[in-house]
């Protein structure tokens, strides 16, 4: 009699399966991160130490020659302007796609994403054919009278801005615009009811509670700015070289590993201690909300 109730009983209790735990499931693309990110980067700055002789050789060379140092110079003052500008020219977009109507909203949108899908040196070769001596642009402004003579647009830094900057201005539209419709509209509106001009609601309401967002926007654009290689290449000439351009020739020219992984290492301390100021700014909880 016992045995029966005894399997009776197991037989009416459910199946208890053991469920993978939280690092389980993050396991498989801790693991991929570990071998293809971690492992090269570590690999590629311990040679920056070790070759050809250890020590700091390398960043003595690096930060003691002034042609390096111009370099270094040139990418951060390109990116800089390529965030500002980014900044200033996407966020009235976002504003605007978040505000229009979902059908004029889509359509503006599908036009932002297919620039964006288009091959990356398709869009550059088309700056280079636009901003040329005889190029649409410099003809455009002739024959208004702006200019008499065609301004010189192509391999130099004008050039890599305004082309780097068309690229990025979708990196800057998408997540403002996420960020703009999440804020409440009740707000505006109140600050309306208060007596707040359109400029005060700007300037005092909709801009700060979009700080975050814009702050993480521009810190990807920066970052991904300080690393761009193929359009600072096609549109700034050897002359304008940038730090991507640089470790590229350290790497597949020269073959000299250590110059090239100093280079990197310098570009990778410079994000860590933009992403730190920004943490210490704004707070990860905060940047979290806004991304959602």
């Amino acid at each position: 009699m016992s045995i029966i109730t005894s399997t009776t009983r197991f037989a009416q209790e459910p199946v208890r399966r053991r469920r993978p735990s939280g690092f389980a499931y993050i396991a498989p693309a801790l693991l991929l991160l570990i071998l293809f990110f971690v492992v090269p980067i570590a690999s590629l700055l311990m040679r920056s130490v070790l070759e050809p002789s250890p020590g700091i050789g390398n960043y003595v060379e690096l930060f003691g020659s002034l042609t390096y140092v111009r370099i270094f110079a040139n990418t951060f003052l390109v990116s800089a302007l390529v965030t500002v500008l980014s900044v200033v020219i996407g966020f009235p977009v976002a504003w605007l796609l978040a505000i229009i109507p979902n059908r004029w909203g889509s359509i503006l949108f599908a036009i932002i994403l297919l620039s964006m899908w288009t091959n990356l040196l398709a869009r550059t070769y088309a700056w280079m054919v636009l901003l040329q001596r005889t190029g649409v642009i410099n003809k455009t402004l002739i024959s208004l009278g702006v200019i008499d003579q065609p301004l010189v647009m192509v391999n130099n830094l004008i050039g890599v801005t305004i082309g780097m900057t068309y690229i990025m201005l979708p990196f800057i539209i998408l997540p403002l615009r996420g960020v703009i419709k999440g804020i409440e509209p009740g707000i505006l509106q109140a600050a309306a009811l208060c007596g707040a001009t359109k400029w005060q609601s700007l300037w005092r309401v909709l801009i700060p509670l979009a700080l975050p967002g814009i702050a993480s926007s521009a810190l990807m654009v920066f970052v991904m700015s300080l690393g761009y290689f193929v359009t600072p290449a096609l549109l700034g000439g050897t002359a304008n070289m940038m730090v991507a351009e640089m470790i590229a020739q350290f790497v597949q020219s020269l073959v000299n590993w250590g110059m090239g992984g100093a280079a990197a290492l310098v570009l990778l301390v410079a994000t860590l201690l933009l992403y730190a100021l920004q943490l210490r700014l704004f707070g990860i909880g905060r940047i979290g909300q806004e991304g959602q």
